[in-house]
């Protein structure tokens, strides 16, 4: 199977990418969409016409990004609605409120790094938010994307997937002792593997599923790190320049069709066997895309949830 290739790469922005789409038909929403490049993904997307649901966990900030991308897009159907990835009962609520179709659902917002910290139910927070919550997210969403006739789910992961698999014995770091960026790595994995199985299981539905690295960007995921970014400044990105494989995968037509992939610069990624010297942010671990891996997590995942 050849590798995707698109006119688009690493300076591309996402404006440059969503230039000459139509989509004034369609519904979106952005995960995480207050902050960073999911405010970029959501203008990017609400100028091409479409209704998009800004999902964020502060209501005046969202309230706020949506505002000023109404002035700059002149679009005025940007919603906000709450939504917090580490709270079952927020996730089922929005889901409950959602009426109609779905053609696009950008799985953007995650924490990276974080020291250690666990959900009420004992979930690691970084694989509760990163993956657990979108996953329960985008099932629940399931019947509004069947209903668009033909939608896309996009997963942003990160080459950090690299540091650690999905640790199947020891998830939440019972035995393991805690590591913030083994955490961040094990959830951006099991970002990957979620589109991998969700590909798979829904595209005959009409519902394709894509995972992508962003790159190195500036913004304030870094928090928990010092807001320093540990890579060299020839390939560090704008926001701008970090959105646009996020929209490409959700509303390009060069990707129609295509699914359970992982895109990094607006390409999709050959398998290492080693994470590269030259650019560590491209590439993607063949655990990542292994379909036995993927097909274990969605049921471990769907246990964990009750599902």
């Amino acid at each position: 199977m050849s590798l995707i290739t698109t006119p688009f790469g690493f300076a591309s922005t996402a404006a440059e990418v969503a230039a000459g789409i139509d989509c004034r038909s369609q519904r979106m929403i952005v995960t995480g969409a207050a902050s960073g490049i999911g405010v970029e993904t959501a203008r990017a997307l609400a100028s091409t016409g479409a209704e998009v649901t800004l999902a964020v966990r502060d209501l005046a900030a969202g309230e706020k990004v949506a505002a000023e991308l109404r002035a700059s897009t002149g679009n005025a159907a940007i919603l906000v609605s709450q939504l917090d990835l580490a709270d079952r009962a927020s996730i089922a609520r929005f889901v409950a409120q959602w009426q109609g179709p779905l053609h696009v659902l950008v799985n953007n917002a995650g924490v990276m790094a974080s020291p250690e910290q666990y959900t009420n139910e004992g979930w690691e927070s970084q694989f509760a938010v990163n993956h657990l919550g979108h996953f329960a997210l985008s099932l629940g969403l399931q019947p509004a994307l069947v209903a668009a006739g033909g939608a896309r789910v996009v997963v942003v992961s990160s080459s950090a997937h690299m540091r650690s698999p999905v640790i199947f014995d020891d998830v939440h770091f019972a035995f393991r002792p805690y590591d913030p960026w083994l955490a961040y790595g094990q959830a951006k994995t099991a970002n990957v593997l979620f589109a991998v199985e969700a590909d798979a299981r829904w595209a005959a539905q009409g519902i394709r599923v894509n995972a992508l690295m962003p790159g190195a960007i500036l913004t304030n995921l870094q928090r928990h790190v010092g807001g320093t970014m540990r890579v060299a400044p020839e390939i560090q990105k704008t926001v701008a320049q970090g959105a646009a494989t996020s929209v490409l995968l959700g509303i390009s037509p060069l990707l129609t069709e295509v699914g359970g992939r992982y895109f990094a610069d607006c390409n999709e990624q050959p398998i290492v066997s080693r994470r590269p010297v030259e650019n560590p942010l491209l590439g993607v671990a063949g655990y990542a895309l292994d379909r036995h891996n993927a097909q274990r997590l969605w049921n471990v995942s769907l246990e964990l949830l009750g599902l």
